[in-house]
């Protein structure tokens, strides 16, 4: 009442004056101002972390009144790692700061909700029969499945009570693993390193009835598939702290401040070393500025960069002017020096595949998987098999290792990296080229798809009386990069202003926009750096680089740099991209809760990227051809046009992992095992070798072999990484969708060979779809029952991330 008095009294609150009249002394309240106190007062302090949009892991104080959050600042307190290193701190950002507007949020989910159309189909059919029968009732009527999937995205949810919706999910997946298999039951979580606990709850109860678990770095594209297919595996590079110990950083794509910001203070910090930072980004973003130079190239075209980067660092720091550490480092950590067969084709040469142990006369003395052992040439001309190839990694003991030494006697070695002798020791041998082709988006430099340039060569002979040239990897190396070597032939460029002849500063200014001279200028001092420094020259790389059809590209291209510059592996040298290092520790007891290694295995994983395309049926409106993208080296007569064919054949290879994996139910095939009384793997291997058996990617639209049951925790699969999204709602939702274009029975293109095409795409696959959350995500609202779960503040669980050393409970 007071308050409105004061207003009705609005020009009576003036009491009295003073300073001449300036200022006023007033009667009225300002009680108001206890609310904006009490907004901030607080009972108690307590530590947690949260991951809204990213995986930084950061501390924070949670100030809590009353049990609410009333808000949250960054913690102080890191410990130090290093006394030569600055601390970690501060960590955190705006957006973590505004994290527990989330847990009071109108989108807060707080009591399970499923889909009214289902549950009403559920209660009515419960009131006669049992809880497994209801189920079939609802999934294999066609009406009564379509009646509710029809209406996933579009609200209409009704609270339900946790007993009520654990029934209809337990029957759900009894009837489905009867039924169909419990491969047919998924589950996709991401990122476990944030919540370990919280993803062990999903994935361990998936493992226990013989579910799948998905994978998720590559599903959402930050897995580089550069990695796996230059090394083998998917991300070795350092910690963010790491960027301290470097002389010389390229920032490629990744725009630190913005993106990365608990880590950027790093990145600043050692710019007062003396470190030299380079910004590489079409846009003048927010890292630019912290930047010495700045190079902008046409978006897409980074390829054509690191390319000519790559050809001045060759040119000038391994053929002009070799660099010793240069030199041994790629000899003894890559795999230059191993030889390459040459195969006489049209015009020339071409290169194959490795020589092995295995093709040459007496094995090279190498019974013990010979086969899978590469060969070099010693510095004393002797054919020699180096320890470490993939051949020692079984069957023998103390040979899985990169020490220069022979993989028989164990003699040291001094492997040659060059066969160089004189032009009348090369021979022509073909590269392809791939940057004349036309574009309607980036520029194009006219050249041959076949470029002959000389190799030098030395001539073998192999186990079955023939003769054989062969070059060293490192050869080729330069031969790709077009260095004019004095061996003769064509395709090497003159110098670097050559415009006409690939990957040359001139030949990629063409494309990229970016001027030579800067291409020149920080190539040399990235290696000139790295050569002085050991290693020590850097590449930070983002998702500006990673998130393209042709990100390998982009990635081999920068890789080579830093091998050549004996980089990768060093402290303060190497590629960071944005994943940091894992934490092996907490994984040797969390493994095994995980994926319930202590009651079964191994578990059924499944990679996303080849799940989605297969079941979401994109594969039947995929209109490019594998041929657009073939070497020109390579026959198209071998190479099927559809990319579905390359999964299956790899799912049945064992090269992917497979699931739903087989055309009929597992259960069902371990019984008729039994029954016969041999071995599960001598009967499916019977069965597929007769015909009975298949694997069920090769008949996607069957409904043997839809996935059934999903289940999505920690994810907003749909709204944030549902790549294709409109093929999901349409073939695995059954729901409205935005497909506009026809599939390839009605528009035409290239259909598959290793797939069964129906003329009408299954619509509608998933029987159930299951949400947990704290919040109606997108992913909610096209599920069927949605369950509500705690936040990072209201639970115990553990948070480790890559881009720090620490382990956050």
């Amino acid at each position: 009442m007071s308050h409105l008095l004061d207003r009705l009294q609005f020009f009576k609150k003036k009491a009295s004056e003073f300073s001449d009249g300036h200022g006023e002394v007033s009667r009225e309240s300002r009680a108001w101002e206890d609310s904006y106190r009490q907004r901030w007062q607080h009972d108690k302090v307590v530590r947690s972390t949260h991951g809204v949009n990213c995986t930084g892991s950061c501390s924070w104080q949670i100030y809590v009144k009353n049990g609410l959050i009333t808000w949250e600042t960054q913690q102080t307190d890191y410990p130090n790692t290093r006394p030569d290193l600055p601390n970690h701190e501060p960590r955190g950002c705006p957006r973590g700061a505004s994290y527990s507007w989330y847990i009071y949020s109108a989108n807060r989910l707080k009591y399970p909700k499923v889909r009214k159309p289902l549950l009403k189909l559920w209660r009515g059919l419960r009131k006669s029969m049992d809880p497994v029968k209801a189920w079939e009732c609802i999934v294999e009527d066609p009406a009564r499945a379509q009646s509710y999937k029809s209406k996933r995205g579009m609200g209409g949810f009704v609270r339900s009570s946790w007993q009520e919706v654990n029934e209809i999910i337990a029957a759900a997946n009894v009837y489905t693993a009867k039924k169909y298999g419990p491969d047919r039951i998924i589950g996709f979580s991401p990122i476990p390193a944030m919540s370990m606990v919280s993803y062990a709850a999903g994935s361990r109860y998936l493992s226990l009835i013989g579910g799948v678990c998905m994978s998720f770095y590559d599903w959402y594209c930050d897995l580089p598939p550069s990695s796996p297919m230059t090394w083998g595996e998917q991300t070795d590079v350092p910690e963010s702290a790491d960027w301290y110990n470097s002389n010389y950083i390229i920032a490629w794509g990744s725009n630190v401040p913005q993106t990365r910001t608990p880590d950027a203070h790093f990145f600043t910090e050692v710019r007062y070393k003396g470190a030299k930072t380079v910004s590489i980004t079409p846009d003048y973003s927010e890292v630019s500025k912290l930047t010495d130079l700045w190079l902008n190239p046409k978006q897409g075209t980074d390829a054509a960069l690191g390319m000519a980067f790559g050809h001045v660092i060759l040119k000038e720091f391994h053929v002009q002017n070799p660099s010793a550490y240069f030199q041994q480092y790629m000899r003894k950590y890559t795999d230059s020096p191993m030889l390459v067969l040459l195969e006489k084709s049209e015009g020339g040469y071409q290169p194959t595949r490795f020589l092995r142990a295995s093709d040459l006369v007496g094995k090279l003395n190498q019974e013990n998987n010979p086969e899978w052992k590469t060969v070099a040439i010693d510095s004393d001309d002797t054919l020699v098999s180096p320890q470490g190839a993939i051949g020692y990694r079984w069957g023998e003991q103390g040979k899985w290792n990169i020490e220069e030494r022979e993989g028989g006697g164990g003699e040291e070695t001094e492997l040659k990296l060059t066969l160089i002798n004189g032009k009348e020791s090369a021979v022509p041998v073909a590269f392809p080229y791939f940057g004349a082709e036309v574009h309607e988006h980036f520029n194009h430099v006219d050249g041959e798809a076949i470029q002959f340039r000389h190799v030098p060569y030395r001539s073998i002979e192999l186990a079955d009386g023939s003769s054989a040239k062969v070059a060293t990897v490192y050869d080729l190396l330069i031969a790709n990069y077009a260095i004019d070597r004095d061996l003769g032939g064509d395709n090497v460029a003159a110098d670097y202003d050559d415009a006409s002849t690939p990957f040359t500063p001139a030949w990629q200014e063409q494309i990229t926009g970016v001027s030579r001279d800067k291409v020149i200028q920080v190539a040399r001092e990235f290696a000139d750096n790295a050569d002085k420094t050991q290693g020590k020259s850097m590449v930070i790389v983002g998702a500006a680089m990673n998130h393209w059809y042709h990100m390998d590209m982009n990635y081999r291209g920068l890789i080579n740099m830093l091998m050549m510059c004996g980089c990768v592996g060093q402290s303060g040298g190497g590629w960071a991209h944005y994943v940091g290092q894992e934490k092996l520790r907490p994984q040797t007891g969390w493994l095994p809760l995980a994926f319930a290694l202590d009651w079964s295995r191994p578990p059924r994983h499944m990679n996303s990227t080849s799940f989605f395309y297969n079941h979401s049926s994109q594969w039947r409106h995929e209109k490019m051809s594998i041929h657009e993208v073939l070497s020109p080296l390579a026959d198209k007569s071998q190479f099927p046009e559809h990319m579905i064919d390359y999964n299956v054949r790899a799912e049945r290879m064992g090269w992917l992992p497979s699931a739903p994996q087989l055309n009929q139910n597992p259960l069902t095939i371990t019984k008729e095992a039994a029954e016969k009384g041999v071995e599960v793997k001598e009967h499916v291997v019977e069965q597929l070798k007769n015909g009975q058996l298949g694997f069920a990617a090769e008949a996607p639209d069957d409904p043997q072999n839809f996935p059934r049951n999903l289940f999505i925790w920690r994810s907003n699969l749909l709204g944030s990484s549902g790549k294709g999204h409109e093929y999901m709602l349409k073939y695995l939702l059954g729901t409205k969708n935005g497909v506009q274009c026809e599939d390839l029975g009605k528009e035409g293109g290239p259909q598959p060979t290793e797939v069964e095409w129906e003329e009408t795409g299954a619509e509608g696959k998933l029987d159930l779809l299951v949400t947990l959350d704290f919040r109606m995500s997108s992913t909610c609202v096209y599920s069927d029952i949605v369950l509500p779960t705690a936040t990072w503040y209201e639970k115990d669980d553990l948070s480790t991330s890559d881009m720090h050393p620490f382990i956050h409970p």
